[in-house]
C-alpha cells in the first residue's frame, strides 16, 4: 500500500512533469537544433555516447552552416550533460537539450535532464525543430483504472476511472416492455417477448463489455477491476450470465445499486465504490475537498479561503494541507520599493499582470522593481515541505472540484487549530509587506 507521504510526493511529481511537457510541446526551434532522448532502466551511458559521437560526425556534413552549427551544438549540449551520470539511473534518464525561439524573438539554449520518479520504458532518440514529450504521457498514466458498467431498464453506460480523469466509453438505450402487457395479446406470449427482449439486452451489454474491456492483443482485461452498477436485478443477471466473459467476472470488485442510469448513475456508483478505489486519485480529491468542505459548513476555524490568507498563514505553521487547483494561473511577485527598501509580496492572476499599477508604489506612484518572479504552483510545490505541511493538487473535474475551483478561488487550507486572520496586520515578522490582491481563478 502507498502511504499518504509516497503519494502526495507522487502527485507532485506528476505535476512538475505536466508542466514540464507543456513547456516543451510549446518551444521550436529554427532547424533540426532540438534533443529528444530518453534511456529506460538499464540502458548504458557509454552506448548513447557514442550513438551521439557518430551523429556528430554525420551532422558536420550538413551543408546550411546555420543548421550545422544549430545540431552539433546540441549534441555537444547533451555529450556534456551526459558527462555528469556514471550510469543509467534506476528508473531511467531524460534530456531534453536544444536552442529554441524565446518570448523577444531570440535564440535561448535550454537543457532538461532528470529522472523519473517511476521507471520509464521508452527508449528515444531524435533530433528535429521540435522536443517529442510523447513518451512522457507513460508517466503521467494512474497504475490503476477501473471499470464501470451502469445497467438499467433504459440502457446502459460503460466508462472508465483513472486517476482523476472520469470517461464515458460508450452508453446505448433499450427500449424494454413493462412487466404487464396490454390487451390483445396473451401473457404467456407477453412474458416470452418480454424474457428474449431482456436476454437480447443482456447479451448485447455482456459482448460490448468484452470489446471494451478485453485487451484484443493480450486476450486479458485492460482495467484493474470492474464495477457494476445499476438496478439489482439487471447488474446480478449479467455478472451470472453464461454470456458474461469469466476474465472480466474475476474482475468485478464490487455491484451497487444506484439511483439513476447514465451518467447521473457513473457518479453515484464512483461515490458508492469508494473503499475499492481509495487509490485512484479522483476519490482522493473528493475526500480531501470534501474534508475542506466539512470544515467549512462546521464553521471550526481550521480553514483558510483564498490565496492571501493562505500564504499569509502558511508562515505560523499553522497549516495542515493546501489544497491548490492545477492550473492556478496566479504569479508570486516579489518586488522592492527603490525609495523605502520594503520587499512587497504579490498574487497577480493573467489579469492583473497586465496593469502597470500592480507594479507601483501607490502613494509616489514610483516604479516596483522586481526582484523574482515565479508561478504560484511552481513555488509551493519547491517550498511546502519548509512550512510543515502537505500540498494537494486538484483538478475540476469531478463536481467537488469544480466548486472549489469556481466558488472558492481554486486554493485554501485545512489548518491544525483554528487561526484568526485578522490578527495578521500588513507586515509580517520578517519585514515583508504583503499586498492583499483579490485573485479570480477564472
Amino acid at each position: 500500500m502507498m502511504t499518504d507521504d509516497h503519494k502526495n510526493d507522487e502527485n507532485i511529481e506528476i505535476w512538475k512533469i505536466k508542466k514540464l511537457i507543456k513547456a516543451l510541446e510549446s518551444a521550436r526551434g529554427n532547424g533540426t537544433s532540438m534533443i529528444s532522448l530518453i534511456m529506460p532502466p538499464r540502458d548504458q551511458i557509454s552506448r548513447v555516447t557514442k550513438m551521439l559521437g557518430d551523429g556528430f560526425g554525420t551532422a558536420s556534413n550538413i551543408k546550411s552552416r546555420v543548421n550545422r552549427q544549430s545540431v552539433l551544438g546540441a549534441i555537444t549540449s547533451a555529450r556534456q550533460r551526459l558527462k555528469l551520470y556514471n550510469k543509467v539511473p534506476p528508473n531511467g534518464l531524460v534530456l531534453y537539450t536544444g536552442t529554441i525561439m524565446a518570448e523577444d524573438g531570440k535564440d535561448k539554449k535550454v537543457t532538461y535532464d532528470f529522472e523519473p520518479f517511476r521507471p520509464i520504458n521508452a527508449s528515444l532518440y531524435l533530433c528535429d525543430n521540435k522536443f517529442h514529450t510523447e513518451p512522457l504521457n507513460e508517466l503521467l498514466e494512474c497504475d490503476e483504472k477501473f471499470g464501470f458498467i451502469v445497467m438499467d431498464g433504459h440502457g446502459t453506460l460503460f466508462g472508465t476511472l483513472s486517476g482523476s480523469t472520469r470517461n464515458v466509453i460508450h452508453k446505448f438505450s433499450v427500449d424494454l416492455p413493462k412487466k404487464h402487457g396490454r390487451g390483445g395479446q396473451s401473457s404467456l406470449r407477453f412474458d416470452r417477448l418480454r424474457m428474449e427482449k431482456r436476454h437480447n439486452y443482456v447479451r448485447k451489454t455482456a459482448e460490448l463489455a468484452t470489446h471494451f474491456y478485453i485487451n484484443p492483443s493480450t486476450c486479458q482485461p485492460n482495467v484493474s477491476g470492474l464495477i457494476l452498477a445499476g438496478s439489482a436485478e439487471f447488474k446480478t443477471e449479467l455478472s451470472y450470465s453464461n454470456m458474461f466473459d469469466r476474465r472480466l467476472r474475476e474482475k468485478i470488485l464490487n455491484m451497487v445499486d444506484v439511483s439513476y442510469g447514465g451518467e447521473d448513475g457513473f457518479s453515484q456508483a464512483i461515490k458508492l465504490s469508494a473503499e475499492h478505489l481509495i487509490n485512484v486519485k479522483f476519490m482522493h480529491e473528493i475526500d480531501i475537498i470534501g474534508k475542506y468542505f466539512e470544515e467549512i459548513s462546521q464553521d471550526t476555524g481550521k480553514y483558510i479561503i483564498g490565496v492571501d490568507d493562505t500564504m499569509q498563514v502558511l508562515d505560523t505553521g499553522a497549516i495542515e494541507t493546501i489544497i491548490v487547483w492545477e492550473n492556478l494561473d496566479v504569479t508570486r511577485y516579489v518586488l522592492k520599493n527603490s525609495s523605502t527598501g520594503e520587499t512587497i509580496i504579490k498574487y497577480l492572476n493573467k489579469e492583473q499582470d497586465a496593469h502597470q499599477s500592480n507594479f507601483r508604489e501607490p502613494t509616489t506612484n514610483g516604479e516596483l522593481e522586481i526582484m523574482d518572479k515565479m508561478l504560484l504552483l511552481e513555488w509551493l510545490a519547491n517550498e511546502y515541505r519548509k512550512f510543515g505541511c502537505s500540498l494537494e493538487f486538484v483538478t475540476d473535474k469531478s463536481q467537488e472540484g469544480s466548486q472549489f475551483c469556481r466558488g472558492f478561488g481554486g486554493i485554501g487550507a485545512i489548518l491544525r487549530y483554528k487561526v484568526d486572520v485578522r490578527v495578521f496586520d500588513d507586515v509580517s515578522d520578517n519585514g515583508e509587506v504583503y499586498e492583499e490582491v483579490y485573485v479570480d481563478s477564472e
